[in-house]
C-alpha cells in the first residue's frame, strides 16, 4: 500500500496538479501524426482523473479505510496517468527530433538517423495514444475476469460440426501462444468422429474476457468439403458465445446463491462413446435455472459431483452474462450482443478457404492469411482491429455525451 501511495504522489506535482500538454502539440498534418491526436474533451476527462487521483492519494495519506473497490479504482486511474506521462515524454521526443531535422546544415547521416527515430517514435506514440484513449473510457463490465467460450455448430450440416472444432482448436492454440492456462470443460464429439456437437473452453487468465469477448457472434466458413466431388464451395456457420467466469467462491463479489425452488437438477446416464461405464452410471447432470429457463448439461466426467460443479460454474457464467447484457441495454451502451441465432446472415466474420482470407465484417478488416489466423498466430491482429473499432465507437458516444453533460465523472 505504501508503494502505491508513493506512486500516486510521484505523479502529482508540488501544486497537487498534473501538467497536461496543450492541444496544439497534437495537431499535425501527416497520417502518423493525425493518429496521435486526442480530442480536447478526452483531455478534460483526463483532468477529472487527475482530480480523482489526488483525492485518493489524500485518503491514503490520512490512513483512512481503503477497500478493494477503491484499490481497483486507484489502479485504473494510475494506469491512465502513467500512460499520459508516457505520452508527454514521447511528444517531447518528437518535438526535439523535429527541431533537429529543421536545421539547414544537418549532416546527411544524422538526418537519416533522426528520420528513422522519428518514424519509430510516431509508431510508439500511436500505440500509447490508442491505449490512453481506451483507458479513458468507462471500464467494460467483467473486463478483468477469466472467461468461458461456448461453441456450437449452426447451419451447414456436418461441415458446420467440423468448422466448430476448427474454431475450438484456434482458441486453444491462441491460449498456448499467449501462455494462458485453459481447460476444456466439455466437448461432445460428432458421431462420425469428425467435428463436435458442442464444446466449452475455460480460459483461466485474468482479463481474458475483455480480450475474447470480441469473438462472440456467428462465424461463417466458405470451403470445399472433403466429401464434395464437384469442387463446389459450401457455406457453414458456428456460434461462439463468450461468458465471464464467476468463481465458485463466496469471496467473489459476483458469487450468487440459489434458493431451493430456483433450480431443477436432473441426473441421467451419459450418452455417446465411453464404454460400459457410460451406459450404466448416472453421472450426467442437467441443471435448469427455472426463473430464466437457462439449462446446462454436462456429462464429460465420470463423477456426478464433478459434472455438477462444472454445470454450476457454467450456469453462474450464463446468468452473469444475462445480467451484464440487461444492464448494458438499460444504459444504452450495448455494443456486442451475444448470439441470438445461428443464421449465416448474422455473421461477424468469414473464413474463406479458396482465397485464404479472413474478413471481420464489424470493422471491415481482411487478413489474407487464413492458416495464420486458424493457427492462433495472427488471431490477435483480427481481435485488435475489432477492439479498435469498438473503442472508436465508444469514444464517439462518450464525446457526444460529454458535449451535453459537463459534469461527467471519470469513474
Amino acid at each position: 500500500m505504501k508503494r502505491l501511495y508513493n506512486e500516486v504522489r510521484g505523479l502529482i506535482n508540488s501544486h497537487g496538479r498534473l501538467k497536461f500538454i496543450s492541444i496544439h502539440r497534437y495537431v499535425s498534418t501527416g497520417n502518423s501524426q493525425e493518429q496521435t491526436v486526442i480530442h480536447p474533451l478526452l483531455l478534460k476527462r483526463a483532468d477529472l482523473f487527475k482530480t480523482e487521483l489526488k483525492q485518493i492519494g489524500d485518503k491514503m495519506s490520512s490512513s483512512a479505510a481503503f477497500n478493494s473497490s477503491e484499490s481497483k479504482k486507484l489502479t485504473r486511474i494510475t494506469q491512465v496517468v502513467e500512460l499520459y506521462d508516457q505520452f508527454m515524454k514521447q511528444s517531447d521526443n518528437i518535438s526535439g527530433l523535429k527541431e533537429i531535422l529543421s536545421e539547414p546544415d544537418l549532416d546527411e547521416t544524422l538526418k537519416e538517423e533522426a528520420e528513422l527515430e522519428l518514424k519509430l517514435s510516431y509508431e510508439q506514440m500511436i500505440h500509447t495514444s490508442n491505449m490512453l484513449k481506451a483507458k479513458l473510457l468507462p471500464p467494460v463490465l467483467y473486463a478483468d475476469r477469466p472467461c468461458l467460450i461456448e461453441l456450437r455448430p449452426g447451419a451447414g450440416g456436418h461441415e458446420a460440426n467440423i468448422f466448430t472444432n476448427d474454431l475450438l482448436e484456434m482458441y486453444i492454440k491462441f491460449c498456448q501462444i499467449n501462455h494462458w492456462p485453459f481447460e476444456i470443460v466439455s466437448k461432445n464429439e460428432h458421431i462420425s468422429g469428425k467435428g463436435i456437437v458442442e464444446a466449452t473452453l475455460m480460459i483461466n487468465e485474468k482479463g481474458s474476457f475483455d480480450r475474447m469477448r470480441h469473438e462472440a457472434g456467428v462465424h461463417r466458413v466458405q470451403r470445399v468439403p472433403e466429401t464434395e466431388n464437384k469442387g463446389r464451395v459450401h457455406t457453414s456457420a458456428a456460434a461462439v458465445i463468450v461468458l465471464p467466469k464467476i468463481e465458485a467462491d463466496k469471496s467473489d463479489p459476483e458469487y450468487r446463491t440459489f434458493k431451493s425452488d430456483e433450480l431443477r437438477i436432473d441426473v441421467m446416464r451419459a450418452s455417446g462413446s465411453g464404454g460400459q461405464h457410460v451406459n450404466t452410471t448416472e453421472s450426467a447432470v442437467r441443471i435448469t435455472h427455472l426463473p430464466t429457463g437457462i439449462s446446462v448439461h454436462i456429462q464429460d466426467e465420470r463423477s456426478q459431483l464433478r459434472n455438477k460443479e462444472k454445470a454450476m460454474q457454467i450456469l453462474r457464467a450464463r446468468l452473469a452474462d444475462l445480467e451484464m447484457r440487461r444492464r448494458m441495454a438499460r444504459e444504452r451502451e450495448q455494443r456486442n450482443e451475444q448470439v441470438s441465432s445461428v443464421d449465416r446472415s448474422d455473421k461477424i466474420r468469414t473464413y474463406n478457404f479458396p482465397q485464404s482470407r479472413v474478413t471481420d465484417h464489424r470493422c471491415n478488416f481482411t487478413l489474407y492469411d487464413l492458416e495464420g489466423c486458424l493457427s492462433g498466430e495472427r488471431l490477435g491482429e483480427v481481435i485488435d482491429n475489432v477492439a479498435g473499432k469498438e473503442t472508436n465507437d465508444r469514444i464517439a458516444g462518450l464525446l457526444s455525451t460529454m458535449e451535453t453533460d459537463s459534469s461527467l465523472q471519470c469513474i
